[in-house]
């Protein structure tokens, strides 16, 4: 019953996520106007703002206009959905599924904002950031750091802290290769949406997660985007690479089906 009502909650966010995608980058307000096709302007009435639903009974289009309306409305509503349902079926209802849903929702947003507009916006990135420290006080995070930490310091702060360092590293390496990349070959390579998405994984997941999805980001960006550029014949000196969707949807199919790979990847050290 409780990934039921996982599933159905996250149509809900979903919807909520798709404002916050068409929005922001654009710098409107997520709260106000009510909801209103992007062609004709006209306010959406809610029973045409039914997730997936709606999106089925007007077969795609505005009802006022008849403009298309994009397919990444229900995309965007059934992932959220199945990330929620997959993780609270997976946790139960408890602290780490709360956390993860909001972890999921951020990425998920962030994913589709770049893939359309190539920007991260703060609110997500950052305010991200900020939410996953918070997190981190209740849902306790383990790594590195805690072997540099005076032995009795609370567990809340220690945890606190590995997710700063975790996002501070994360940060500032990327940082770091973005400025090289400038450097020497002119132009920009990687932009600071991308460095603060990569603090926000960072609090969230961990010095381990972060690294992973670095890892995994990065390796999928490069071949899907060199395939990407050989079939659709794009200038690879002027084509901008949506990297931070790379690592959004690293993040995220780590946080869902990670499970395995962070075995894997913590007995290289044993």
């Amino acid at each position: 019953m409780e990934p039921i009502l996982a599933f159905l909650a996250g149509l809900v966010i979903g919807s909520f996520l798709n404002v916050c995608i068409y929005r922001l980058p654009r710098d409107l307000s997520v709260v106000r106007p009510r909801s209103f096709c992007p062609s004709c302007k006209q306010t959406v009435a809610w029973y045409d703002n039914l997730p997936i639903l709606s999106y089925l009974l007007l077969l795609g289009k505005c009802r006022h206009c008849g403009s298309r309306i994009p397919v990444r409305y229900p995309s965007v509503e059934l992932l959220t959905a199945f990330a929620f349902g997959w993780i609270v079926h997976g946790h139960g209802a408890t602290g780490p599924a709360v956390k993860l849903c909001v972890f999921a929702a951020l990425l998920i947003a962030l994913i589709f904002a770049d893939l359309e507009q190539r920007i991260l916006p703060d609110e997500l990135t950052l305010g991200g950031a900020a939410a996953g420290v918070l997190f981190a006080s209740i849902v306790p995070l383990h790594g590195f750091l805690v072997f540099f930490l005076p032995a009795g310091l609370n567990a809340a702060l220690a945890s606190m802290a590995e997710s700063i360092f975790a996002a501070l590293l994360g940060a500032a390496a990327l940082w770091l290769v973005g400025e090289l990349y400038y450097r020497i070959r002119g132009r920009e390579g990687l932009g600071l949406g991308d460095v603060k998405l990569v603090a926000m994984i960072g609090a969230f997941a961990g010095l381990e997660g972060m690294l992973l999805t670095l890892l995994a980001g990065s390796v999928a960006g490069a071949l899907l985007g060199i395939l990407y550029i050989l079939v659709t014949r794009k200038d690879p000196s002027s084509y901008e690479l949506p990297f931070g969707s790379f690592l959004g949807a690293a993040a995220l199919f780590l946080s869902l089906f990670g499970g395995p790979v962070f075995e894997w990847y913590g007995g290289l050290g044993g």
